[in-house]
């Protein structure tokens, strides 16, 4: 179990096509004497891993079940379809949703996209996983829309990839247990949201306690006419006239 609040480990989660390098390097640097545990966990399980304190933190994608969770928005990508390369998509630079309405459109179970009408035609089966559905489309059964960086991941050299103009978008998120906002959390939350090392991170800071060499004796105020100087002025008169 993380030992989240004295800074023994930091484990975070991430789903398929994501890559927290950037962030985790960041970490890496700045907490040297706390190591990060990557957990790579399917889409549809990432929530429930989170919920039941399987990682202190983790990259999902939207939407979300956000109940018991917190969830900061991070970036868009890209909806491509996926289909093999001798495909008529293939000799377009981008498509529409429009020109898919022929074919057979897998649509797995992990899928996080939400559609109003789903594009293309449903295929022959519901494939459990976007891994298994690009083995189909390899196998030219039918083609398959995904985030450009699972496309990416699952880049095959039978497969190509276009644009999809009219696509919804797929959004990451870092997400994290709302009850289990340590400290450690929040310093990984700083480094995503591009805090430098000196940033506050929102706690309050303890006063500084003033070193004895800093102690000096206060100056008198100064008031409009002067009064507090020219007493100065006359105290050092006084001592300067006193009889040896």
């Amino acid at each position: 179990m993380t030992d989240g609040e004295t800074g023994r480990l930091f484990r975070l989660a991430y789903v398929p096509g994501v890559t927290p390098a950037k962030w985790v390097n960041v970490w890496t640097e700045r907490m040297a004497d706390v190591p990060v545990t990557l957990v790579a966990v399917p889409a549809a399980e990432a929530a429930g891993l989170l919920r039941n304190g399987g990682a202190d933190a983790g990259f999902l994608r939207l939407p979300v079940d956000r109940d018991g969770l917190s969830v900061i928005p991070l970036y868009v990508e890209t909806m491509v379809v996926m289909v093999p390369k001798d495909h008529a998509v293939a000799a377009a630079d981008e498509v529409t949703v429009a020109d898919l309405v022929d074919d057979e459109v897998f649509h797995p179970l992990d899928d996080t996209i939400e559609w109003t009408v789903r594009p293309g035609l449903p295929a022959f089966t519901r494939p459990a996983t976007t891994a298994d559905a690009v083995e189909l489309v390899a196998a030219g059964t039918g083609i398959l829309l995904v985030p450009l960086s699972l496309a990416r991941l699952h880049h095959r050299r039978d497969l190509t990839y276009r644009p999809v103009s009219d696509a919804p978008q797929s959004q990451v998120a870092l997400t994290w247990p709302t009850d289990a906002t340590t400290d450690l959390v929040e310093d990984f939350i700083g480094i995503v949201r591009g805090r430098t090392v000196n940033s506050s991170r929102g706690r309050t800071p303890a006063a500084p306690v003033e070193k004895p060499a800093q102690r000096q004796a206060k100056k008198p105020v100064q008031n409009q006419n002067g009064s507090g100087r020219r007493a100065v002025l006359a105290g050092r008169k006084k001592k300067g006239n006193r009889p040896r």
